[in-house]
């Protein structure tokens, strides 16, 4: 393992699943997916049966809050001990380049460790690495329990670079065929392919320089045509935000009793270029289940003549109004809530961006009673589906362009917390890599 401590990163010793682990198995999406369909996972759970699988050693959030979560727990922990015993998982120093091929498009990506020192995610922060979103502390308690005591990270945590030159992560893509193939394997419940390689050496070399000129501080100033004096910005969150927070937490706990040499001291990540062709932000949008209040009467009294509200006659046509929306006022698409389909429009927002303005209200609504929970979900159909049920409303939004990103982060600090996602939910990650952090 080497550490190239100028720019915040670890070539890690990554364990696999051993050549007799079937991969399609083993590989299970993200745990933070599919949290209002239990269906999925219940699939997935049909899939793997008895066989090795990351299933065992991860924490599906659409379990997180029933009971047996402690039970749950112990059981990953001990699975994680048994497995190693068992070299279920086997180790590999280095890089892996990995490409991930879906819906017609693919992703490239590279594995490796960020330190955990060179990333705070508080408001405000300046480091090399940033949240790109609003961390909400409360969250982390239970992700910390989950955490804390396992042998084993295994990450869904995507990082953006801000590589237009792609000198980075492509080159890799045309070498490939020197490298070792480590893995490539069909995923579960049609999402798409997974390839990686192991890099060699001469390219390790490569990585890692191409990665010091993008945290060059005047090639950084003369990128954004902002003061020189401003702090760089390599590595910015794409996915995972709230499991890297959880990392550098546990990191922040142990550091006075275990050192600084500590393997939690860094967290196992994929980086990718906000410029790759195959990645795309999709919108997150919103829906609350089990309406307790009148939404219409309260959002009339939030924004006050600041609101307005129209009927469209489809989904299509909402979704086409909102994605079109331009001016000063905020188009915010509405799905149930006593109606079927239309387009709120919102004047003098509270922010700069729609998600930031319906967050606010949101969470006034949930504290007051207004509804029974609320989830985070992708892709127009599933809010729709899940909006139109009896009870329930959603909130469609659009998503900010990816060239965006960086300077808006740059300047104006995090975004509003779940304002874009690295694509829709079967596109996000699947747990594949693992890394000792105890």
């Amino acid at each position: 393992m080497k550490i190239i401590s100028d720019i915040g990163i670890q070539i890690p010793e990554i364990y696999l699943p051993a050549k007799k682990i079937d991969p399609s198995k083993w590989a299970v999406i993200a745990c933070d997916q599919f949290t209002s369909e239990p269906e999925y996972w219940q699939d997935a759970e049909k899939i793997v049966g008895d066989a090795p699988s990351a299933l065992r050693i991860t924490f599906p959030e659409v379990y997180l809050e029933q009971p047996g979560a402690e039970r749950r727990i112990q059981s990953i922990q001990a699975a994680m001990k048994e497995y190693m015993a068992q070299r279920v998982l086997e180790p590999r120093d280095g890089f892996i380049y990995v490409e991930r091929s879906v819906a017609g498009k693919t992703r490239k990506g590279l594995m490796l460790c960020l330190d955990l020192e060179r990333y705070d995610y508080h408001k405000g922060s300046s480091s090399l690495i940033r949240a790109t979103e609003g961390t909400i502390e409360e969250r982390l308690p239970p992700r910390m329990k989950i955490r804390e005591g396992a042998q084993l990270e295994l990450p869904h945590i995507l990082v953006l670079i801000d590589d237009p030159q792609q000198t980075v992560i492509e080159p890799l893509r045309a070498a490939k065929t020197q490298f070792e193939t480590l893995y490539d394997f069909e995923l579960m419940l049609g999402s798409g392919r997974l390839s990686g390689y192991a890099v060699s050496a001469e390219f390790e070399s490569k990585i890692v320089e191409a990665l010091r000129a993008l945290a060059n501080p005047q090639t950084f100033a003369a990128k954004y045509d902002i003061d020189p004096s401003l702090p760089v910005l390599l590595f910015a969150m794409g996915d995972g935000n709230h499991s890297l927070a959880t990392a550098k937490a546990i990191w922040e706990k142990i550091k006075p009793q275990v050192g600084m040499e500590h393997p939690a001291r860094y967290a196992l990540v994929e980086i990718e270029n906000v410029h790759d062709d195959g990645l795309e932000f999709e919108p997150i949008h919103r829906v609350l289940f089990n309406l307790k209040q009148d939404l219409f009467a309260a959002l009339e009294k939030r924004f006050g003549a600041n609101f307005s509200y129209a009927e469209t006659a489809s989904a299509e046509e909402m979704i086409k109004r909102v994605n079109a929306g331009t001016g000063a006022k905020q188009s915010i698409g509405l799905v149930g809530g006593g109606k079927k389909f239309g387009v709120i429009e919102i004047a003098n927002p509270s922010s700069n961006l729609a998600a930031g303005t319906i967050q606010a209200f949101l969470d006034e609504f949930l504290k007051n009673g207004g509804a029974e929970k609320i989830d985070y979900v992708h892709g127009a159909d599933v809010v729709e589906r899940l909006a139109l049920q009896p009870g329930n409303a959603g909130f469609y939004l659009a998503g900010i362009h990816k060239s965006e990103l960086f300077k808006t982060v740059i300047l104006d600090g995090a975004l509003p917390r779940k304002t874009f996602s690295m694509g829709e939910a079967r596109e996000k990650r699947f747990y594949m890599e693992a890394r000792k952090i105890a």
